[in-house]
């Protein structure tokens, strides 16, 4: 499985380049794209422009605003998209509806199984607790640049899905009480922590808390070199992580 990494040069890519020089899922990275530049011995470009498509895909690990390039990139050169960068704007999320019209891909806000359970054991706890206050909070490392995650935002359109009736309130503040029909999210940043998120259910009378937490970085490269064994030889689309999940 040869593989072009998009954001080779950064933590995450680090990760994903260690884990195939491992051997972890037969996959080779052949060559990079990173805007910064990468001082190891893959050949890297700095942009799409002067990237090479000898892969059998692509993982991304780069920034939001690479979207545009990344996936004219992919639907030109007919290469598989593991899209593994969050933060997207409304516009680029519809760029990545219409590309998947185009080519097979991958998009998750996160590439954990774990997260991915924990947001059906959301929906399921929502769908029972209709008088349930619902609140998430997700904690990052010092240096993530979006706020809240992209994770927190996929637990509460999760949510949403079974409790339509429900609004998100980001970063609460103000004089104004607390609505009855809201999801409340909250985000901290702090230290080294490589990703925690809480779903927090409160009645009157009882609480239940889910959480998930992160303990390396290694689970989300994991994750997305899995992502991309199963997106291999899959027709165009857009796929995640339930879809993943069923197919096994």
């Amino acid at each position: 499985m040869k593989i072009l990494l998009s954001g080779i040069g950064g933590h995450m890519g680090a990760e994903v380049l260690r884990l195939a020089e491992q051997g972890y899922k037969d996959a080779e990275i052949t060559t990079g794209v990173d805007l910064n530049g990468f001082s190891g011995a893959i050949p890297c470009a700095r942009s799409f422009d002067g990237a090479s498509a000898e892969a059998d895909l692509i993982i991304d690990f780069s920034h939001h605003s690479a979207t545009k390039a990344l996936l004219d990139f992919a639907v030109s050169n007919h290469l598989p998209l593991v899209l593994a960068t969050t933060g997207q704007t409304a516009e680029e999320l519809e760029m990545i509806k219409r590309a998947a019209g185009a080519i097979p891909l991958f998009f998750s806000a996160n590439y954990s199984v774990g997260v991915a359970l924990l947001i059906e054991l959301a929906k399921k706890a929502a769908s029972v607790m209709k008088d349930a206050d619902i609140e998430i909070v997700e904690t990052h490392h010092n240096r993530k640049l979006d706020a809240p995650s992209g994770t927190a935002l996929a637990i509460a359109n999760g949510i949403q899905s079974v409790r339509p009736e429900l609004h998100t309130n980001v970063g609460r503040s103000g004089q104004c009480r607390r609505e009855k029909d809201e999801i409340g999210i909250s985000s901290v940043r702090m230290g080294n922590i490589v990703g925690e998120h809480e779903v927090i259910l409160c009645t009157e009378n009882q609480s239940i808390t889910l959480k998930h937490e992160a303990y390396s970085r290694a689970l989300f490269a994991e994750g997305a070199l899995t992502a991309a064994e199963f997106l291999l030889g899959k027709p165009a689309g857009l796929y995640d992580m339930n879809s993943m999940l069923a197919d096994r």
